[in-house]
């Protein structure tokens, strides 16, 4: 499957760090997570039509000078075959380059860090293990699996010699505490973490949710439990910083 590409932003201060950067946001998803901010990318593809990608990477050229990265986000990225092409194609210009996943295609990761296409990666670590499939909107048939990709390719990344982060967004009405007790059991380690909690927006995937964001106090109880086994876990973006 050729890559499709609904989305830039021309600029971020956020995305990357340390980079000046611009983002890709690819379109398509296997998972459903009704938190998801960028439903469109997901379900309403058919209403709307990729960007023309040699007006994207003309201007990735005349912003070569300035921009130093670019993210590669979705949706899910490494649901597209040609994929490596994209970074290849990225790394040619002279960028640097991230991948934003949710980690259940380690065959494609695998790749990416084989040819030595990527410079950073973040990875969404969706939940605690009972709770995986509910969070990430999907049946239980597909668990097991499921669980096992997401385990390969954490331990891809920390046999990396990439830089990587791995993440997890807090909504309360799916999360609880237990979540965060059984992640640090699955996945201890000295290894960048954040903790970011819900921002409701118009692109929510489930609409009519009753999901709300965890207050900074309860973020910081979260964070506590983590940082017991992950010491360099931090919050993000979080109103009380």
């Amino acid at each position: 499957m050729k890559v499709k590409i609904y989305g830039i932003q021309k600029l971020t201060l956020l995305d990357y760090p340390g980079h000046l950067a611009a983002v890709l946001f690819l379109g398509g998803c296997n998972f459903r997570c009704p938190f998801c901010q960028n439903g469109p990318l997901v379900l309403d593809l058919e209403s709307s039509d990729p960007l023309d990608q040699e007006e994207i990477f003309s201007f990735l050229k005349k912003r070569a000078s300035i921009l130093e990265g670019v993210c590669v986000s979705g949706g899910e990225p490494t649901l597209y075959g040609d994929l490596p092409l994209l970074f290849e194609k990225l790394k040619g210009m002279g960028y640097l380059t991230k991948l934003d996943t949710n980690g259940t295609n380690p065959g494609m990761l695998r790749m990416l860090l084989k040819e030595g296409l990527l410079d950073y990666a973040a990875m969404d670590i969706k939940g605690g293990r009972k709770n995986y499939l509910k969070i990430a909107g999907l049946e239980a048939s597909k668990g097991e699996s499921l669980l096992e990709k997401v385990s390969e390719s954490v331990n891809l990344l920390l046999e990396s010699h990439i830089s990587f982060e791995f993440r997890t967004t807090a909504v309360k009405g799916l999360h609880t505490r237990e979540d965060f007790l059984d992640i640090v059991q699955w996945i201890p380690g000295d290894f960048p973490y954040y903790l970011q909690t819900f921002q409701d927006c118009q692109g929510v995937l489930q609409k009519n949710h009753s999901f709300q964001p965890f207050s900074y106090e309860e973020m910081e109880e979260f964070l506590g439990l983590v940082q017991e086994k992950i010491p360099r876990a931090q919050l993000r973006g979080i109103d009380g910083q």
